[in-house]
């Protein structure tokens, strides 16, 4: 009788296998990328925010403070939601729409909050809360749930795609009502990006995708003030009003120019002397394309591009449909807002306010992110090798 052929594994200095740290604790390459992302999100924050944090609060280190705080319990909710079996939060795939419904509607109650023009926050004291965020990763263990337990439907239109696109719909519709198109039209993305994971025909997507072109541009020029599409005319000659509605690309692309190759250097940046508004939030890139130049971008890029891959792995070696659907949608949205973030830091996209995941100023965004790579942390864990 022959003897099997014994198999070398990878083993730790305390003679641990690899096999055996994933099990025990996931893929630790996404733990030390989201660290090394979150780190250098605190430190480019307060670079970018020093004279705003002056300006605004006479203190210097107001914005660096909070994102120190928010990362804390960013690290700890990553950590406490690792442990939870991601299957738990498939299971409430009825229930987590709905409570998602009932804090995008509380933001119309006396409950919300108006910033910047917008009511995109519900405030309860001291604490906030961004439901649009919430609804990101809402969407996703909807999703998720729901084709996990009907992995099927994905190919019926009526039974699979409308369900989805209802879903999705009454999210968007309230998430515009704030208004913030952005938001709404990654959450459109995001569902999008999954029901091509999940295996819907390519006659539905074409539907959808056209549908949603309809819709887009219907409620373009809807609108009665003629905002959006000045955003719209802004995007494609930003120029041609420099110190109206095209002000914030400008002076973005002036920050990106300005940095070349290899930047002015950290802390160096002249346009977060109150030029570009709000520079330690959605347009933090161009802060670092001016600071660490066209190194430091690229840089950055890929540490993403290494995040997205490791996802991918995550999704395409988890062990059932659940695990796969989740990673995929957690993974589409991280590579949906890079995306989008980066166009509309160079012009290449209509202004909007998608965050740079991990990077940018926000505690509700860092601690769903986080929340997020928690539940992709526990999925690695069963995942295949």
């Amino acid at each position: 009788m022959r003897k099997g052929k014994r198999v070398k594994t990878e083993s730790s200095p305390d003679g641990q296998s690899r096999e055996a740290i994933i099990a025990k604790h996931g893929d630790l390459s996404l733990l030390l990328l989201t660290v090394v992302l979150v780190v250098f999100g605190v430190v480019m924050i307060f670079s970018a925010s020093y004279y705003k944090s002056i300006s605004d609060a006479g203190d210097p280190y107001l914005y660096l403070k909070r994102q120190l705080m928010w990362a804390a319990l960013g690290f700890v909710g990553m950590w406490i939601v690792s442990k939870i079996d991601y299957h738990i939060w498939g299971s409430l795939y009825k229930v987590i729409p709905l409570l998602c419904v009932v804090l995008l509607a509380l933001i119309f109650t006396p409950l919300g909050q108006e910033a910047g023009g917008a009511v995109r926050w519900v405030g309860v004291g001291p604490v906030t809360i961004m439901p649009g965020e919430v609804a990101k990763l809402g969407l996703i263990i909807f999703i998720s749930g729901y084709f996990a337990r009907y992995p099927k439907r994905a190919m019926d239109f009526w039974k699979g795609i409308v369900p989805v696109v209802f879903v999705t719909g009454v999210y968007a519709g309230l998430i515009m009502m704030q208004p913030n198109m952005s938001t709404a039209f990654t959450i459109v993305f995001i569902a999008g990006g999954m029901l091509l994971v999940a295996g819907a025909r390519w006659s539905h997507l074409g539907i959808l995708v056209g549908g949603a072109a309809v819709a887009g541009v219907a409620f373009i020029f809807t609108d009665p003030d003629g905002y959006r599409f000045s955003r719209i005319a802004s995007f494609l000659d930003p120029f041609a009003d420099p110190l109206g509605s095209g002000y914030q690309v400008v002076q973005s692309l002036l920050a990106m120019g300005t940095g070349g190759l290899t930047g002015l250097g950290l802390g160096n940046s002249i346009q977060k002397n109150l030029y570009l508004p709000e520079p330690q939030n959605d347009f933090i890139l161009a802060i670092i394309g001016e600071e660490l130049g066209f190194v430091g971008v690229i840089a950055l890029m890929a540490v993403y591009m290494i995040l997205i891959w490791r996802g991918c792995h995550v999704a395409m070696n988890a062990r059932d449909h659940m695990g796969m659907m989740m990673a995929a949608g957690i993974t589409i949205m991280i590579g949906i807002q890079v995306i989008i973030n980066i166009a509309v830091v160079t012009s290449s996209f209509p202004p909007t306010g998608v965050i740079l995941p991990f990077v940018s100023y926000g505690g509700n965004a860092l601690l769903i992110f986080m929340g997020a790579m928690g539940i992709l942390l526990n999925i690695s864990k069963s995942s295949k090798l």
